[in-house]
């Protein structure tokens, strides 16, 4: 009987097997030769510039290849990759965490395998939806002049002293959805009873903003216009480093919510050997490390030595990304226009 990779991922997943114990490429997985040509949709700025030079050259290098880029947000490339599905013109897609997990469900990319060589060192929760190569984990974020002491708990936003003075973030992106998410885990809640959670934030109003981006927030820093909010913790180091160090990076008893960058390999590709060492090139410790050193994205693999300079800037080691909060992104997913109708009406109206 002949089954698709995608079927063979899901049959051995059922059958509650980690991995099988050979890897059928196929056949599709040709060795690599002078003049393929790989297309990789991917964010610019530092992560085009750091994927340029510790994945393209040295896989230019090895096989003669070349490298086509499709840059910008996840919107505008996942919305093609769902439009050439099954017959996609990426063959590495990277997404965000609830991104790459439907993209696996929807047949739009391949659920990930040993067949990488760094497959091993990912920590486990690297190996859903793809292949992550970047923690990013979402906290509080907050003025540290400004606090009576330091923040220790999701639950610390809902002390008096922070009323009128959170940026609240936009909608249901990465930051929406972890403040929303922590808030109804803490408060006795969960993905499926968010309900909690509207009720506990609209608490916190009237809010001093809503923040819709990163560079937003910062600015309002700057401006003492708010004093808290939830953010990716790496974008914020560097604002901290080169801006502003009176902004301090919270790590809650709770845990901080999980973020992940995640390359995904396209169903259909016809570079599934080249597409893979691809992956496993950004899985190396020199891609690893300059993504650490340069924007603060902690590795999702256990195989690397990490400076002793950047190691408290970063998640890293077995317990610390076990206290990482993951979620039920199924549940998130089948619920998003209802929660963002509420959000609408309730938190940013």
């Amino acid at each position: 009987m002949n089954v698709s990779r995608r079927t063979f991922n899901k049959l051995i997943a059922g059958a509650g097997l980690a991995a099988p114990f050979h890897i059928i490429r196929p056949a599709s997985a040709q060795e690599p030769k002078k003049g393929d040509e790989l297309v990789v949709g991917i964010w610019g700025g530092a992560q085009e510039k750091i994927v340029k030079e510790h994945v393209e050259k040295p896989l230019v290098e090895k096989y003669g290849c070349k490298i086509s880029y499709v840059l910008g947000g996840t919107g505008d490339r996942r919305a093609r990759a769902y439009a050439e599905r099954g017959r996609p013109s990426f063959d590495v897609l990277y997404l965000n965490i609830f991104e790459s997990r439907q993209a696996v469900k929807d047949g739009v990319t391949q659920a990930p395998t040993p067949a990488l060589k760094n497959f091993e060192a990912l920590y486990p929760s690297a190996r859903k939806g793809g292949y992550g190569v970047a923690f990013n984990p979402c906290t509080i974020v907050y003025d540290k002049t400004k606090a009576s002491k330091p923040i220790t708990s999701w639950k610390d936003m809902w002390n008096p002293e922070w009323k009128g003075r959170i940026a609240w973030p936009d909608g249901l992106g990465a930051e929406g959805i972890s403040a929303l998410m922590m808030a109804a885990r803490v408060w006795g809640g969960d993905e499926k009873n968010a309900d909690i959670a509207f009720e506990k934030v609209k608490e916190l109003k009237p809010f001093a903003a809503i923040q819709g981006s990163q560079a937003q927030l910062f600015e309002m820093f700057d401006q003492k216009l708010a004093d808290l909010s939830v953010e990716f913790g790496s974008f914020t180091q560097s604002y901290v480093e080169t801006r502003n160090p009176n902004i301090a990076i919270a790590t809650p008893v709770e845990g901080q919510a999980l973020s992940m960058n995640v390359a995904c390999i396209t169903e259909g590709t016809k570079n599934q050997k080249l597409a893979e060492e691809w992956i496993n090139l950004h899985l190396s410790e020199p891609c690893m490390l300059a993504y650490a050193r340069q924007i603060y994205y902690s590795p999702t693999v256990s195989n690397i030595t990490v400076p002793d300079d950047i190691k408290s800037k970063l998640v890293l080691g077995d317990a610390n990304v076990a206290k990482l909060v993951d979620f039920d992104w199924d549940v998130i997913n089948a619920s998003r226009a209802k929660w963002q109708a509420k959000y609408d009406r309730e938190i940013a109206g």
